[in-house]
């Protein structure tokens, strides 16, 4: 118990300490915002919360939100790291995915708090990475792709990714979904029956926690669960509920064991 307390207590230490960092860091270019660029969805609409005008971060609510990402991505970090692990996910692999939920949510408050197209590219790159080791970890299971190798393929994939954001931002939203919907496919499918005493409760967890995030956040698009001056926000509750299915995924890879 003492040992779970510690990680909690540290991995909560580092979100702050990336917070700070990251809000020290808005201060050097902010509170004027209107200097550069707008994010894409400046033309419709991003989101409910109502931009705060001059302040450091337009959206209080969706910006600190999602440092919940930044929380789990820590607690992953420091299990992976921990001497009593025991799954067949390789504690390199459980990092990367630390690292890349730690990029979301420092993306998400990027695009949030100055509502810039740079701040867009950083929220959804956070997004790519983190489908793309779904894809590849679903991918490297089935046809039984040596760690290393697979490692490899990841780069490529993100590399191919930045550049499609780079040169193409309009398609950013429905290709993160091909690209998470194809890896739940390949998981479900081809990599699970082949992961020993997995637990897949997890998986199902996560899933059942993804579409009442998606849910949320379509109503919150819409306008339809709207509060604009609120600092309760369904796009700030979906942020919540991405990071826990994103902890779900962690804990259904986690449940794998090493066959002896």
């Amino acid at each position: 118990m003492t040992n779970i307390s510690g990680k909690l207590f540290a991995a909560l230490a580092l979100t702050v300490l990336a917070a700070t960092i990251t809000i020290g860091l808005l201060s050097l270019f902010g509170p004027d915002w209107s200097r550069f660029a707008s994010a894409t969805c400046t033309e419709t609409r991003c989101f409910c919360e109502m931009p705060r005008t001059g302040a450091l971060l337009l959206q209080p609510a969706n910006s600190l939100s999602s440092l919940g990402f930044v929380f789990i991505g820590s607690l992953m970090i420091l299990m992976a790291r921990s001497g009593d692990w025991m799954s067949a996910f390789p504690p390199l692999a459980a990092s990367i995915l630390g690292v890349a939920a730690i990029i979301v949510g420092i993306g998400s408050v990027l695009l949030h708090a100055t509502l810039t197209l740079w701040g867009q590219f950083f929220d959804v790159l956070g997004m790519y990475l983190v489908s793309g080791f779904f894809l590849v970890s679903a991918l490297a299971k089935w046809r039984s792709i040596p760690e290393r190798r697979a490692m490899i393929y990841y780069g490529l994939v993100c590399i191919v990714l930045v550049l499609i954001l780079y040169a193409l931002p309009e398609v950013r939203r429905w290709l993160f979904a091909v690209i998470l919907l194809a890896a739940i496919g390949f998981e479900l499918v081809f990599a699970r029956p082949l992961r020993p005493q997995v637990r897949t409760c997890y998986y199902v967890a996560g899933l059942v926690a993804n579409i009442v995030a998606f849910t949320i956040w379509n109503l919150d698009q819409r306008g339809q669960l709207c509060a604009p001056e609120s600092l309760l926000q369904g796009h700030a509750i979906w942020h919540l509920l991405g990071a826990a299915a994103l902890w779900f995924a962690f804990l259904y890879y986690r449940s794998e064991r090493v066959v002896s």
